[in-house]
């Protein structure tokens, strides 16, 4: 059976400050915290409340492993909560390019996720209940990605 999908939304996050934890049992851990950003769909609009952030972690093959949580405040004022974690590799100069904060083509590494959202709001309920993937790519500044409901 083919997996078939539907576009949720694209979320968008905006970087602050990133803190580097440095080499640990798990491999080279950084920490990046979340300025802003936006989550925009047919069925859910909103906005990242502070206090998300991105655990890192660079593995010994040299994939970055994203492990990510936050809150989205969607238009209507219900609370979201998203978590994922996801793989991006490439080539090392491409990765190298897209940690001194270059532009890289999307076509030039992988990065890819999982969300999972959780939530109590009544219309949002549907989230509770779906897996989905998301196509990632890293932009001066900020990660995009452009999230599908697998059906």
């Amino acid at each position: 059976m083919a997996l078939a999908s539907q576009f949720l939304a694209t979320l968008t996050i905006e970087l602050a400050e990133s803190y580097h934890l440095g080499d640990t049992p798990a491999g080279r851990r950084r920490i990046d915290a979340f300025s802003h950003g936006t989550l925009v769909g047919p069925r859910i609009r909103g906005t990242i409340l502070p206090g998300g952030s991105d655990a890192l972690l660079r593995r010994a093959d040299g994939a970055m492993q994203p492990d990510v949580r936050l809150t989205i405040r969607t238009d209507d004022d219900a609370l979201v909560w998203i978590h994922y974690r996801g793989i991006r590799h490439g080539p090392p100069e491409v990765m190298e390019r897209i940690a001194r904060d270059e532009p890289v083509a999307p076509s030039e590494y992988y990065l890819r996720n999982a969300p999972f959202f959780e939530t109590a709001a009544p219309r949002y309920d549907w989230l509770n209940r779906i897996v989905s993937v998301g196509v990632g790519r890293r932009e001066p500044g900020k990660a995009i990605y452009d999230i599908y409901e697998i059906q």
